[in-house]
């Protein structure tokens, strides 16, 4: 979820209780002020009344139209002592008129005529349905919040993306940022202190990689070209150990033991020497020509040397397929892909060697997926297969991205699946 739906979200969570307790706190200042004034008119109302009664005039008739009512009822002086001078209440009330109890606002108050007589006055008038109430202003809150949620969410959001553009940007660039191809520098329109500070820091860090990276080549181009000559000659002098020297038969087994561990080292130390060369454009030559006898080449070597595995490989190839680029290197993208599907297929397993509409696909037996994110790498070696040295996808990913092929691994029916789209109208870029 992106950052700014996730706090759009959270934003519409919080609105629930702080919209209830605004519901709560209007309800009750709704309430208190209707009674308030409910209150003020039962004050004069009875004082209407005490004036009259103490004044021995005429008492106002119960049903004036003014819906109020009240009651004089007396008490004894006790009574009078033990109850407070005024009190208001709530209660619902029998209206003879209408024949049904409505809820009404009650205030009594006690009061002593001039001979020393106690009376209790209860007055009362109609006043809202409490429940009503409730359910109007909870219905007008829901209503509220369905109208003002999709409002604030918006306004969220748009304020959010618009703020974080500069975040955004920085993503997206990083999302295409590769050490050691050549990119733009990272962006940095923006007057907000944090996000210049971020930028700036991503810049400090992109340098950093990118001077490591090129070291990183250096040291291993220079130090597969200085191992040439020292492994040129230890493979010179185990020769010559072999053809020159009496040697019995388990000192002839050590050494062919040790020519191999060291032909494994040549192996390597040339893989790597061709992969600094690729990454260092050392192939700038293309020419166009045709790819499929290549194919051809490759299959018929491997199925030779592999004879004994007996391994069922299918070609299914146009008569003519022409590409541009390194001859070098399209031998060395078809040898890595081909050896790969030979040397991980077990004994009487099946290969498909497929190219249509420009893409040529190398499939071959499995058991389970690879790790699509690192097939890719330098030395990953998902089995420890003779022959294999965890370089030969590498070299085929800085074969494609040399070209900017598009290169793709994907496990289906039980089979590898290896991808690669050929340049057939284009031309390598220096």
């Amino acid at each position: 979820m992106r950052l700014i739906y996730r706090m759009a979200l959270r934003l519409s969570l919080a609105l629930i209780p702080l919209i209830a307790i605004w519901a709560a706190v209007f309800y009750f200042t709704v309430a208190d002020q209707i009674n308030d004034e409910a209150d003020d008119s039962l004050e004069d109302y009875s004082e209407l009344i005490m004036i009259r009664v103490l004044g021995n005039r005429q008492l106002p008739p119960l049903n004036d139209g003014s819906n109020n009512s009240y009651s004089i009822t007396p008490v004894s002086a006790e009574y009078a002592n033990e109850h407070p001078d005024i009190e208001y209440y709530d209660a619902e009330v029998y209206i003879p008129e209408k024949r049904e109890t409505e809820p009404a606002r009650i205030m009594t108050t006690i009061f002593q005529d001039s001979e020393g007589r106690f009376y209790e006055l209860k007055v009362s008038t109609p006043t809202f349905e409490k429940d009503d109430l409730q359910k109007a202003i909870l219905s007008l809150i829901v209503a509220l919040y369905l109208l003002l949620l999709p409002i604030i969410i918006g306004l969220t959001v748009g304020i959010y993306n618009q703020s974080l553009k500069p975040l955004y940007a920085l993503l997206n660039w990083l999302d295409g940022y590769k050490p050691g191809k050549s990119h733009t520098p990272v962006p940095n329109d923006t007057d907000i202190k944090e996000f210049n500070k971020l930028n700036v820091a991503a810049q400090k860090a992109v340098e950093r990689s990118e001077q490591f990276h090129e070291r990183q080549k250096q040291f291993i181009g220079n130090a597969s070209h200085e191992l040439q000559t020292p492994l040129a000659v230890l493979g010179n002098r185990m020769e010559w150990m072999l053809n020159s020297m009496n040697l019995n038969e388990e000192q002839m087994g050590e050494i062919m033991k040790m020519k191999r561990t060291l032909s494994s080292i040549v192996r390597l130390n040339k893989t790597l020497l061709l992969l600094t060369k690729i990454e260092n454009n050392q192939f700038p030559d293309s020419n166009r020509f045709d790819i499929v006898p290549m194919i051809e080449e490759q299959k018929e070597l491997y199925d030779e040397i592999y004879a004994h595995k007996e391994l069922d490989c299918r070609v299914t190839l146009p008569t003519k397929f022409e590409v541009t680029m390194n001859d070098s290197l399209a031998s060395v993208l078809l040898d890595n892909l081909i050896k790969n599907a030979y040397i991980h297929t077990a004994d009487k397993g099946s290969i498909a060697i497929t190219l249509e509409n420009g893409t040529l696909k190398v499939s071959n037996d499995g058991v389970a997926p690879l790790d699509g994110e690192h097939i890719f790498d330098r030395f990953y070696r998902n089995s420890g297969k003779e022959g294999s040295t965890g370089l030969g996808l590498a070299l085929v990913k800085a074969v494609t991205e040399c070209y900017s092929l598009d290169l793709r691994y994907e496990f289906k029916e039980k089979r590898h699946v290896f991808s690669v789209t050929l340049p057939e109208n284009e031309t390598k870029e220096n």
